[in-house]
């Protein structure tokens, strides 16, 4: 059994997580720290962010250039990809949601190895993708994670809307709809409030997670919330 645990881990260290596997087992005090890649030409690693502000300040020079479009599409060769075969060690993880106009890597200008993304409808939230958001910071030192709501976002809408029009969305959609009660009886009825809100809420449950608020309480992480416009491709944050 031992022997089992130890490969799994193993798989887990070489980038190959499967979310929330590790939730409620890892913990910050055994965590192992990942070092930064390394290229194989023989030059010099690069080091990542080292602390939460580092890395916000890396993302919100990302997005500048996404925004003004002055992208340079960093770590996106084989060169990189050669370079994180092996081990990984992104600065930031971000939890945003699986809209397809909003894709991280994109929206801060990164690459291979850069970022932990998790993806959720309105990033709605559950034990599962806890564990997913946990694995950066508590495995591998990840000192930021970024909640990223959005502009028009349509599972928020549709959640809005049944809610508003008390029907149960189909399937397990409904578990959306769920999500986003609290949020919506909280909006007053406006989804980019609603929106906002819900952002919000999921920091705030983030930040008592058991596995960060030890490294919150010693400046290692930090949870911010973000809003991303659609219209302009810029990221403000929230909280």
């Amino acid at each position: 059994m031992q022997n089992h645990v130890i490969d799994r881990r193993g798989l887990l260290r070489a980038g190959l997580v499967v979310g929330g596997l590790l939730a409620g087992t890892a913990s910050a005090g055994t965590a192992v720290f990942a070092q930064t890649a390394e290229p194989l030409d023989g030059t010099a690693p690069e080091q990542r962010p080292a602390t939460p502000d580092q890395a916000w300040a890396a993302l919100r020079e990302g997005n500048r250039r996404w925004v003004t479009g002055d992208v340079t599409h960093p770590h996106q060769d084989a060169a990189r990809r050669k370079a994180v075969a092996e081990k990984q060690d992104p600065f930031a993880v971000v939890f945003s949601c699986i809209d397809s106009r909003v894709a991280p890597e994109l929206v801060f200008d990164t690459g291979l190895g850069d970022l932990f993304v998790v993806r959720t409808a309105g990033q709605t939230i559950d034990p599962l993708v806890t564990g997913s958001a946990e694995y950066g910071p508590a495995e591998m030192g990840t000192p930021l994670v970024v909640v990223l709501g959005h502009q028009r976002c349509g599972a928020v809408t549709a959640a809005a809307e049944a809610l508003h029009d008390h029907k149960k969305l189909p399937g397990e959609l409904s578990t959306i709809e769920s999500s986003l009660r609290s949020a919506y009886k909280r909006s007053d009825g406006d989804v980019d409030k609603m929106i906002r809100i819900n952002t919000i809420d999921v920091v705030n449950q983030l930040k008592k997670d058991k596995l960060f608020a030890p490294l919150i309480a010693k400046d290692k992480l930090k949870v911010i919330g973000a809003y991303y416009s659609i219209d302009t491709g810029e990221v403000t944050r929230l909280r």
